[in-house]
């Protein structure tokens, strides 16, 4: 509303001036009178004010409130069974309350109505009970808010609403629907523990300082859709019992959501988290959607369990990745995601997953220790991937890129084949898979670098350098199947004069040990590496 229109009710119009101020006082005329409950002649306030009894209606629309004069209202509905105040329906829109406003212990009875209300020192509602609608849409927190242990059994409406410094939430039960959509949060937002019965909306919020929900249980549908983390973001040990949408949320601060439990569907599609990004031993009951997320710091899903499908796809992780003993129940859908650091799978489990990638990955890909339980095709593009004691129990077929790759101590239970890829990788949607953050060079050729106590009984190599794979260890070679332009290093070109009479090596092919044990030896001739 604009300060030169008066309200839609009849108002108390104290202080106007036909050339600053023609509304003037907004307050709602006190019934059976022409002026507001601030303005109002001292023995007509109290005589209204003793009329009152516990658990009355009140009307007070646009009144400004001294601390003292809302402490007489307060003390006017006092039940004295409780010692508490106690109010019927409650309508304070378009108030100011210029001191603390201590509702404290009291209980609403019907609807209360705050929207639009100015709250210029502290809004105390800690242990509060709204047993109606609780409507504080648009309403200004100049100072602490506090509803800390509240109980809304109604729809609790702070959509729009300013805190301007800290807002505590914290143990607070909303039994119905809880909006906070376009709420600007300046100070910590403290939902610790609260708990919401309903859906809770969170959407295009503002949290410009820190926002803790670390423990919170959302029992109905969470909707942060477009949310803006501008500090520290905590869920840790929240519980998401029904949809949670993190649809294009910016995260600017870390983001934790270590030890969280989505028992439903946990989207995240889009989002941008600026600072790391903590889902350490996350529990995904349902499916969960990372499609087109920008990771910009370390993301950490150490431990986490993925129950039904995990979607990265085209997600961008611009530093560490650490998927450390993760537990793939459903497919682990990792197509077109770009990882330009390391990005670490040791330990984890694929129980199922039937393909991982095509992906790009500019550092290391790390599968050590990674268990695979079903038929599965791995497509990466990749510096380099360490596979040292993963275990495949199923066939699968490994399509490389780029990659210098380590198969050191590696399990293969049944046919198993490595092989590079001449061509980039082709999507589902007939692009190609873009290799920006791949190495330039121009040959995509994938080395082996160690074979070392593999059993070969099942294993197939297809168009790999081997010139500086390590054997040592290997069983079963003789069953080796070796397709394509696979090479191997040679012996040293030329004569070598080294001493009478000149040694002359002939031309054949070697292993990369033959060249390590000969160019260990006394006198060993130049060739030998």
């Amino acid at each position: 509303m604009s300060t030169s229109e008066p309200p839609t009710w009849p108002h108390c119009a104290h202080g106007a001036d036909p050339a600053a101020d023609l509304v003037g006082c907004r307050g709602i005329h006190v019934p059976g009178h022409t002026a507001c409950l601030a303005h109002l002649a001292d023995a007509d306030r109290d005589a209204y004010l003793a009329g009152l009894t516990p658990g009355a209606s009140i009307d007070h629309r646009g009144t400004t409130f001294p601390e003292s004069l809302l402490n007489a209202l307060l003390n006017a509905l006092r039940d004295p069974a409780t010692g508490n105040a106690r109010f019927g329906a409650a309508k304070f829109e378009l108030a100011t309350f210029e001191g603390n406003a201590g509702f404290g212990s009291a209980t609403f009875g019907d609807n209360a109505w705050f929207g639009s209300a100015i709250f210029e020192g502290g809004a105390v509602f800690g242990s509060a009970i709204f047993e109606g609608g609780a409507v504080f849409g648009s309403a200004i927190f100049e100072g602490g808010a506090w509803f800390g242990s509240a109980i809304f059994e109604g729809n609790a409406w702070f959509g729009s609403a300013t805190f301007e410094r800290n807002a505590g939430f914290g143990s607070a039960t909303f039994e119905r629907n809880a909006w906070f959509g376009s709420a600007t949060f300046k100070g910590d937002a403290v939902f610790e523990s609260a708990t919401f019965k309903d859906t809770a909306w969170f959407e295009s919020a503002t949290f410009k300082n820190d926002a803790g929900f670390g423990s919170a249980i959302f029992e109905g549908k969470a909707w942060f859709g477009s949310a803006t983390f501008k500090g520290k973001a905590w869920f840790g040990s929240a519980t998401f019992k029904d949809y949670a949408m993190f649809r294009s949320v910016t995260f600017e601060g870390g983001a934790w959501f270590g030890s969280v439990t989505f028992e439903g569907d946990a989207v995240f599609g889009s989002a941008t988290f600026e600072g790391d990004a903590g889902f350490g031993s996350v529990t995904f009951e349902g499916d969960a959607g990372f499609g087109s997320v920008t990771f910009e710091g370390d993301a950490v899903f150490e431990s986490a369990t993925f129950g039904g499908n995990a979607w990265f796809g085209s997600a961008t992780f611009k530093d560490y990745a650490l998927f450390g003993s993760v537990t793939f129940e459903g497919d682990a859908l990792f197509g077109s995601v770009t990882f330009e650091g390391d990005a670490v799978f040791g330990s984890a489990t694929f129980v199922e997953a039937d393909q991982f990638g095509p992906l790009v990955c500019a550092g290391r890909i790390v599968l050590s220790g990674a268990v695979f339980g079903g038929p599965v095709t791995l497509l990466f593009a990749a510096r380099r991937l360490e596979c040292r004691r993963t275990r495949w129990s199923s066939t699968a077929e490994i399509r490389l890129r780029y990659a210098t790759v380590d198969f050191a101590q590696a399990v293969f239970e049944y046919p198993l084949t490595i092989a590079a890829e001449p061509d980039p990788f082709v999507l589902t949607d007939g692009r190609q898979l873009a290799e920006d953050p791949c190495p330039s060079a121009p040959d995509p050729g994938v080395r082996v670098a160690s074979l070392r106590g593999v059993d070969a009984a099942h294993l197939v190599l297809s168009d790999l350098d081997l010139s500086g794979c390590l054997f040592a260890g290997t069983v079963h070679l003789d069953q080796l199947r070796l397709e394509g332009a696979c090479t191997f290093d040679t012996a040293p070109p030329a004569v070598h004069w080294r001493r009478w009479p000149p040694v002359r090596f002939t031309a054949r092919r070697v292993l990369a040990e033959e060249h390590h044990w000969r160019a260990s030896q006394p006198g060993a001739v130049r060739g030998w590496a």
